[in-house]
């Protein structure tokens, strides 16, 4: 008797052993059409995103990212926080994201703080720039009256970045890099101009200014122009340099370049209500098919670097924003739900059954469309797999707010103050040097050598010897002239 009641129990304990093993090997059966199931996953996601981030941490920086991840990608990262409490409601992170976008301001209120302008391209100012945009028009908890506010920073970033458009090199265009000793300097690459696009869309549509739409046609002109955009398969590449007045282009496609286009071009449709902006908009989403793979060629893949196992660390995060980009693109232009949804949909269950490693065994990979996860972990895989799950929850969000729809958010027209069009990084202010100074330095650097010299001389004498200085001093002259006559070392 004791025998047969033991074997269910045997039998219970296998298939929870069973059970177990199966939650080890797929962390997330993602539903896109359960509204819980996506916010579920959403929030395991999120809170293992965040887990990579310390800047809120006593004795950290806040809106830093630990090496080997730099300043923009925390700046993006904040925009997927905040892309979290507008899909799912939860304002966990609400507060350290406001910190951060807070923080990094810097001393004009423009995303140029001085712990960064030395190094700081273009594109990386952009994304704080896109993160605070998206801010004003999901109406994030707005800052306390005394810090600036969402809209005024979005301003001005555009306003330092209208000012550095180089009509003198490629007929316009944004340089990648601002400050004019840094690698990349004399490159003008696509996400900088995609981040310009989009900002000055997304404040024309948000504050009905027609100049920020000017702006915008002039990003796409000049992006036409330059064939950096290919109006045969709508591809957009990577850049070209000013060497050649930018007609040898970098053909390489990262999907974010295709979807700041897009994005922008959305914003530019729902503003205008023109059918150019949406045959452009309709031909780059053609063209964006190109990053979707798999057997089905619907799961979103970096085509440039994936396949071949490439990717460094900032391509890692790129899948995120053509995923916010196209999801955003929903709410300003209806039409492409349909089409785009899609491969949405089949991307998100793919990406959250790969997420399988760390030692929760819940992490995201960066290979979504072979089914298994690929042994990597980071902010920008983990990015990814969350924008990609929040995805199923556009349908039932609320649309973008704009100045005349309930946004809240203050804006500051001018804003940007004297980094407007600057390429030098802040200083003391040196006086010019003068003749003068240049005596000065000479004779300081005359008296430096003496002392050297001076102080090198005593090391070498020998305080147990019965003769001078001065003698000393000769002898070691001496020794050193024989050795370099070839005569042989005194020592032996």
């Amino acid at each position: 008797m004791d025998r047969l009641r033991k074997v269910p129990r045997l039998g219970r304990l296998a298939v929870g052993l069973l059970l177990a093993a199966g939650q080890l090997t797929t962390a997330y059966n993602l539903n896109p059409d359960s509204a819980d199931s996506v916010k579920s996953i959403s929030k395991q996601m999120a809170e293992d995103l965040v887990s990579f981030y310390n800047g809120n941490q006593p004795g950290n920086t806040p809106g830093l990212l630990p090496d080997p991840y730099y300043w923009w990608e925390a700046g993006a990262m904040m925009g997927t926080l905040i892309d979290y409490w507008y899909y799912t409601g939860d304002d966990t992170y609400n507060d350290i994201t406001s910190q951060a976008l807070l923080f990094q301001v810097g001393e004009t209120n423009d995303y140029m703080p001085r712990n960064q302008t030395r190094t700081e391209g273009n594109d990386d100012q952009g994304f704080w720039g896109l993160s605070v945009m998206s801010a004003a028009e999901y109406n994030f908890p707005n800052p306390p009256a005394d810090k600036p506010q969402w809209l005024a920073l979005a301003q001005a970033v555009f306003n330092t970045q209208a000012a550095r458009w180089d009509t003198e090199h490629c007929g316009g265009g944004l340089r990648w890099q601002i400050f004019t000793w840094n690698n990349g300097y004399d490159y003008k690459n696509s996400i900088s101009q995609a981040c310009f696009f989009a900002l000055g869309a997304r404040l024309a549509l948000y504050t009905g200014n027609q100049s920020y739409a000017d702006w915008a046609e002039k990003t796409w002109d000049w992006m036409i122009n330059t064939k950096l955009i290919n109006t045969t398969n709508w591809y957009v590449y990577d850049g070209a340099g000013i060497e050649t007045n930018c007609t040898v282009l970098t053909p390489y496609q990262f999907s974010y370049n295709a979807g700041g286009m897009i994005l922008g071009a959305a914003a530019m449709y729902n503003y205008t209500e023109s059918q150019t902006w949406k045959n452009r908009l309709d031909n780059l989403l053609q063209g964006s098919k190109v990053f979707f793979t798999g057997p089905n060629n619907n799961i979103m893949s970096e085509v440039a670097c994936e396949s071949v196992n490439t990717c460094n660390v900032d391509e890692h995060s790129f899948k995120a924003y053509l995923t916010r980009w196209l999801t955003m693109m929903i709410k300003w232009a209806p039409h492409t739900y349909k089409v785009i949804m899609p491969y949405l949909r089949a991307s998100s269950v793919a990406a959250a059954k790969q997420c399988q490693g760390g030692d929760n065994k819940r992490m995201c990979g960066l290979i979504w469309y072979d089914g298994k996860y690929d042994n990597t972990t980071g902010v920008g895989q983990q990015m990814a797999a969350l924008e990609i799950t929040m995805s199923n929850l556009i349908a039932n969000s609320s649309a973008p707010v704009t100045a005349d729809s309930g946004g809240t958010s203050v804006g500051d027209p001018g804003g940007g103050g004297d980094d407007i069009g600057r390429n030098q990084p802040k200083g003391p202010d040196y006086k010019p040097i003068t003749a003068a100074d240049k005596f000065g330095a000479a004779i300081l650097t005359v008296i430096v050598v003496a002392s050297v010299v001076g102080a090198m001389g005593f090391i070498f004498l020998d305080e147990t010897s019965t003769k001078g200085p001065v003698a000393q001093l000769k002898g070691c002259c001496r020794r050193s002239k024989e050795e370099r006559q070839g005569k042989g070392s005194p020592y032996q």
